[in-house]
């Protein structure tokens, strides 16, 4: 998953990183790669507690959707990539029917975007439930 994050500076050396979507999810760092790597863990420990609690992981909205709060002007944006397939649960099987024509358009669609079948059907239906 893909989530926007915003960093702010008051010296332009040291950031803190706020997670739009993860209220109450920040860091900082003393550099700007330093941020983003600690920004990495703390998503990763928010949505750890938001799994535990039995909340579901929300879907990342757009830094063209968060760019507009207040709260973020003035700040930088990035986008970083958690892997959140520990918290989703274990992988289960299932066969469905599908048109071959659409099947072979779902196929080359991932391929084309270095992600698998299950992983684009995936990602399809979190989106759609958004």
């Amino acid at each position: 998953m893909r989530f926007p994050v915003v960093l702010h500076s008051d010296d332009g050396v040291r950031f803190g990183v706020t997670v739009p979507d993860l209220p109450g999810c920040f860091s900082a760092g003393d550099s700007f790669d330093e941020a983003l790597d600690a920004v990495l863990e703390a998503i990763d420990l928010h949505l750890e507690g938001l799994t535990e609690d039995g909340q579901e992981i929300p879907i990342p909205g757009s830094i063209a959707e968060h760019r507009t709060h207040p709260d973020f002007a003035d700040g930088v944006w990035a986008v970083v990539d958690v892997d959140v397939s520990r918290f989703e649960g274990r992988a289960e099987k299932i066969n469905i029917t599908l048109p071959r024509r659409l099947l072979t358009k779902i196929d080359a669609y991932a391929k084309a975007h270095g992600a698998t079948r299950s992983g684009f059907l995936a990602d399809a239906a979190r989106a759609a439930m958004r």
